[in-house]
């Protein structure tokens, strides 16, 4: 089955395999954290006897995403220079090289080392990924497949947080066996996909070397990068604070709080589901809503008194995450010609994760200003009600695709 809302000319028409071939890797950015937070007490008590430990064993889980946060951008460049799908294919092996190595290190540095490795590797795979669905694919299908993104990310969320107990059941190390997955990968990109040559428009008007910023819509860029460190402050806070919420309401089962948080979590991909109905609203109007989604989530969180109240909240908080997140995405790649692509993507990827990294810093910061966990959540619930308060007042404007190598604006 081909999809003939190519944005390529020449190339083969994309099917069905290239772009689940290009959706997989997503989840790998998913794995790098999920799949080893279950085992994460096993990890800290094994190097116990290494001074601040307390410190350095949870930088195995957050190492890599903090190198996407500073990394996403050269990742981009290179695929703007080098070409997408080689390095994509050089990231996968990479992945699966240092993913596998805590198997057989033995010292805390070598590990953490490797983790380093996994974050350049994942900087690249999640860059170069949907960098090349936004060069095969143009209007409804490049929406699709990069909504799709959001919802996959989270859905294998859920699967890897139980795939990374059952495996740490036979000791910290099995599970990094999963990172071996990202062969699986390699093998469906070599296969389905080739290298994106953009159209012959595109490919006369490449500035230079293809590695400069000419005509890159910085000052739209921006706004939109803005709005992404700022709402993915919102969408992590959820994922990593439900927990401590539930807690602080008297739950204390963790497998029970896992189960309940993960349910809450399905809001993500039914957001992602709903945009794929009102995708191509104005996107005020998809702001508004998203930021509204959020406001009320926040709220009914901070204010309910019992689990079932504040499960309730995420869910509506969730939602509002699932369709803000590809909304985002497509609205960056909408302003990014073929030959500028693979840096604009870099550029909202590392202000997604940046974002991520600030979320536990804000939610900390705000609970000691608010006095509790649940005053936090009320100051973000503000703080979404004034995203929601701009989104109605200000003049956002999705760009046009790529229309003969060159951007009209909308």
């Amino acid at each position: 089955m081909t999809d003939h809302s190519a944005a390529t000319d020449g190339d083969p028409a994309p099917g069905f395999l290239t772009g689940f071939s290009l959706l997989l890797p997503i989840t790998l950015s998913t794995m790098a954290i999920v799949l080893l937070a279950p085992i994460l007490p096993q990890l800290l008590a094994d190097f116990s006897t290494v001074p601040a430990h307390e410190y350095w064993v949870p930088m195995i889980l957050t190492i890599p995403a903090l190198c996407v946060a500073f990394f996403s951008p050269l990742a981009g460049m290179l695929g703007d220079r080098f070409g997408r799908r080689r390095l994509l294919l050089l990231a996968f092996l990479l992945y699966a090289l240092v993913g596998i190595a805590p198997i057989f290190l033995k010292s805390l540095p070598a590990i953490l080392l490797s983790r380093v490795g996994v974050g350049l590797a994942e900087a690249a795979i999640m860059v170069l990924s949907t960098t090349m669905i936004g060069d095969y694919y143009r209007g409804a299908a490049r929406d699709k497949w990069l909504a799709a993104q959001t919802a996959f990310a989270s859905l294998s969320a859920l699967l890897f947080f139980n795939l990374g107990g059952q495996l740490g059941a036979f000791g910290w190390r099995t599970p990094f066996w999963a990172y071996a997955s990202a062969l699986v990968m390699f093998a469906l990109v070599l296969r389905f996909t080739w290298e994106p040559r953009g159209d012959a428009a595109a490919r006369a008007t490449v500035v230079g070397d293809g590695n400069g910023w000419a005509g890159f819509p910085w000052r739209r860029m921006a706004m939109i990068l803005a709005i992404t460190v700022y709402g993915s402050v919102f969408f992590y806070t959820v994922q990593i604070q439900a927990s401590s919420g539930l807690h602080a309401l008297g739950l204390s089962d963790p497998a029970r709080i896992g189960f309940l948080t993960s349910v809450a979590s399905i809001g993500v991909p039914l957001g992602t589901f709903l945009y794929s109905r009102i995708g191509r609203w104005p996107i005020g109007r998809l702001l508004l809503l998203e930021f509204a989604l959020l406001a009320a989530g926040f709220c009914v969180m901070g204010l309910a008194h019992a689990p079932a109240g504040f499960l309730i909240g995420c869910f509506l908080n969730q939602l509002g995450a699932g369709l803000l997140l590809p909304t985002l995405l497509v609205w960056a790649m909408s302003l990014l010609s073929f030959e500028i692509r693979g840096r604009g993507a870099g550029l909202w990827q590392s202000a997604f994760a940046f974002g991520q990294f600030l979320s536990p810093v804000i939610v900390t910061l705000l609970s000691k200003q608010a006095g509790s966990l649940a005053g936090a959540f009320v100051l973000l619930s503000l703080g979404a009600l004034a995203g929601a308060g701009a989104a109605l007042v200000a003049p956002f404007r999705r760009g046009e695709q790529p229309v003969g190598g060159a951007i009209v604006h909308g």
